[in-house]
C-alpha cells in the first residue's frame, strides 16, 4: 500500500510540474514585455539539433546561440515577424516548427497525403486483380468436378426424407 501512495504521489508532482524551461537567467531580458515576446518566438522556432523542439525547451549550444539571436533582434526594435523572418533567411525554412506552405515545402505538406494515396490505389488494383484471379479460377469446372458434386448432391439430397438415422437410432424399434 505505501508503495502505490509513493507511485501515485510521484505521478502527481509529475503532471503538475510544467515542462522544462531551457532558458538560463542570464539570457532574460529586463523588459518582461519583450521577454515574453522572445518567449513566444522560441517556441516557433525549431532547435536545429534537437530537430522537434523548439529552442525555448532545448539545453543544446545552438539552440542558446538562437535564443541570444532573438533578444538582440528584439533589443535592436525589430518586430516578432522580422526576427522570424531573419532566422529563416539565415538558416532556412526549417528552422520555423510550422514552416509555410510554398513550392519548396510543398513536398513536405502533401507527402503523407500522397503516400497514403499510394497505398490505398496499391490495395485497390491488388485486391481487383485478386478478384478476378478467383473468378478465373474458380467460374469454370471440368466435367469430372460437375459429376463429382452431382454425386455429392444427390446423396445429400436422398438422405432428407426424413429417415435420417443417427448411430443411436439403429437397432431401436419404434
Amino acid at each position: 500500500m505505501i508503495r502505490f501512495t509513493a507511485a501515485v504521489t510521484g505521478l502527481i508532482l509529475l503532471a503538475l510540474t510544467g515542462p522544462a524551461q531551457a532558458v538560463l537567467p542570464d539570457e532574460k531580458l529586463s523588459d518582461p514585455a519583450l521577454e515574453a515576446r522572445a518567449r513566444v518566438i522560441s517556441q516557433d522556432i525549431r532547435c536545429l539539433v534537437c530537430q522537434n523542439q523548439s529552442i525555448d525547451d532545448s539545453n543544446a549550444d545552438l539552440a542558446r546561440d538562437l535564443r541570444i539571436i532573438v533578444r538582440e533582434r528584439l533589443l535592436a526594435g525589430d518586430t516578432n515577424q522580422e526576427v522570424k523572418d531573419y532566422l529563416t533567411a539565415r538558416y532556412g525554412d526549417y528552422v520555423l516548427l510550422s514552416p509555410p506552405m510554398n513550392l519548396e515545402t510543398v513536398l513536405l505538406w502533401s507527402g503523407p497525403f500522397v503516400l497514403v494515396a499510394i497505398g490505398l490505389i496499391s490495395i485497390g488494383l491488388w485486391y481487383r486483380g485478386r478478384r478476378a484471379q478467383m473468378a478465373e479460377a474458380g467460374g469454370t469446372l471440368t466435367d469430372d468436378e460437375r459429376r463429382r458434386i452431382e454425386t455429392l448432391l444427390s446423396q445429400a439430397g436422398g438422405d432428407d426424407d426424413g429417415n435420417n438415422r443417427t448411430s443411436g437410432d439403429e437397432g431401436r424399434a419404434s
